[in-house]
């Protein structure tokens, strides 16, 4: 069963009166419609959640209120001025600001440029990069983290690109600050420290919309909460008088009793994938782990323990420097991810956007990527309707929420654009499949589904390797759990005889010492 809100400090006063209003909110893509008369409002001093399954319409709300898209109903309203903003530049002056899931950075820019992109400050008609960087420093400084503002973005992580985002949305000194998913990405530490800005932020009267499917994050930080589901408006309730059961079951539309499917399924004693002595100077040195035919073995580890470096050299994205690689006992030379692919192994990255998708092709043309000769003729030469139907499948078994196979992937929510990546290598048939963050900026709803997919790709004979930051995901999903620290496996635990202060203690390197 879902968890009851743990306490809640609320240290934030609120006020009483909205800043801001949404009323009768109306937008429709392609004769879809997206939004239906939705109204929300936000109080100076604030944290709203808004919160809903992938498809219910809280980006594209956003996306209205920041100035990127138009609504073709409804009004919006600040500090008591019906407005309408024709760009995110216009709703940036007006004190709107939007830190969004997917990353808007440049990322051949440095840091700083990317911080002060368009804004920079000047003396006289040259940029002044002194104070650019000093400027930057000072966000970075606020966020509590160390990434140098002359750093190219390219050479961050994923992580890092997160909180480098979040410094740009600071740097605006909005009135009215929108978070999307903001933690998805971050370390246990560097959402702590985010939480710590958000409240300093409350203090100094900003009102912020947090949207998040962590729903222990919205118990911790969030002071009223409101559901979408469908494009509509379902509920806003102070979070006190209100439950995680109760908001789950208002985004999906019905009683969520359990947050992992049942599963009868037990793993072969069969080696199907071999790894022994994989070395990357300077990132992961001598890691060795067997995943048997029919697993799923999860990867656990603070963020740069190399859970993600072992993966993507497996799958020949990095090439290793020692170590050998066997599948169903052959030795492979994998030097490519094509070599990878063609051995039947499979990697979804957990940077969908930059490595998982082609942004502006279509749905149906995502999912054949991986395996072209699956829908082409003895010519070579694409069919189509083959392709359409393909994709269509795969749109139907995994509820990929699109008005067609050939709407443009950009144009879908974060959730459907990662049940396309995954749609992508079940069409490829692979016989190892390694989830990188799979459920991240995920809904519920969405999660349950893909947890069901796993599993049963597990039961086809499949391996599945679970690299994720969610321990109750690692804990409810794999059967045995691999643990990273400092660039080396330290351990593999049998999960049903485990615990997540067990994990933690050889993530963090503390294994030797009792629990406290």
């Amino acid at each position: 069963m879902l968890v009851k809100w743990p306490y809640q400090d609320a240290s934030a006063a609120t006020g009483v009166t909205p800043v801001l209003q949404l009323k009768g909110i109306t937008k429709r893509f392609l004769g879809v419609t997206a939004l239906e008369e939705v109204s929300f409002d936000l109080r100076a001093g604030e944290v709203h959640a808004l919160c809903g399954e992938n498809g219910a319409g809280k980006s594209t709300l956003m996306r209205i209120l920041s100035g990127q898209l138009q609504p073709d109903a409804g009004e919006i309203v600040l500090r008591g001025d019906t407005v309408r903003f024709a760009s995110t530049s216009q709703a940036q002056a007006a004190g709107i600001a939007m830190i969004h899931q997917e990353l808007n950075l440049v990322p051949h820019l440095s840091v700083a440029e990317n911080v002060f992109l368009a804004r920079e400050p000047r003396r006289g008609l040259l940029i002044d990069r002194q104070r650019l960087r000093a400027d930057t420093q000072r966000c970075l400084d606020r966020l509590g983290v160390d990434i140098a503002p002359g750093a190219i973005v390219r050479t961050l992580s994923v992580a890092q690109r997160q909180m480098v985002e979040i410094a740009k949305a600071l740097s605006i000194d909005a009135e009215v600050l929108i978070m999307d998913e903001p933690t998805s990405s971050l370390t246990e530490s560097e959402t702590g420290q985010l939480f710590k800005v958000i409240r300093e932020l409350q203090r100094a009267g900003v009102a912020l919309v947090y949207i998040s499917h962590r729903l222990d994050e919205i118990a911790r930080i969030v002071d009223r909460i409101t559901v979408l589901r469908d494009g509509r408006h379902v509920s806003t309730d102070d979070v006190a008088t209100t439950s995680a059961d109760e908001v789950v079951t208002r985004m999906v539309g019905r009683a969520l009793d359990d947050k992992f499917p049942p599963s009868t399924r037990v793993p072969s004693s069969d080696v199907l994938l071999s790894v022994q002595g994989l070395t990357r100077r300077g990132v992961f040195q001598d890691v060795g782990f067997e995943l048997r035919r029919g697993e799923i073995l999860g990867f656990a580890g603070l963020m740069g323990a190399g859970r993600t470096e072992v993966a993507r050299a497996v799958f020949g994205a990095d090439l290793p420097d020692a170590g050998t690689v066997r599948l169903g006992g052959r030795r492979l030379d994998i030097r490519s991810p094509r070599d990878a692919i063609r051995q039947g192994i499979a990697y979804l990255s957990e940077d969908r956007k930059g490595h998982g998708l082609a942004l502006n092709m279509a749905v149906a043309h995502n999912i054949s990527l991986a395996n072209m000769a699956g829908v082409a003729n003895a010519m070579g030469f694409i069919r189509f309707a083959r392709e359409g139907s393909v994709a269509q499948r795969y749109i139907d078994s995994l509820a990929i929420r699109t008005p067609s196979a050939r709407q443009a992937v950009r144009l879908l929510s974060g959730g459907n654009q990662q049940k396309v990546v995954i749609a992508k290598w079940l069409f490829r048939d692979s016989r190892v499949l390694f989830f990188d963050e799979p459920t991240r900026g995920i809904d519920v709803g969405a999660k349950y589904a893909i947890y069901r997919l796993l599993d049963e790709l597990a039961a086809q004979g499949i391996g599945v390797v679970l690299i994720s930051s969610e321990l109750p995901e690692i804990l409810g999903m794999t059967d045995r759990v691999a643990v990273f620290h400092a660039g080396r496996l330290c351990t593999v635990l049998e999960t049903g005889a485990t615990t997540q202060e067990e994990i933690m203690r050889h993530a963090s390197g503390r294994h030797a010492v009792a629990a406290p």
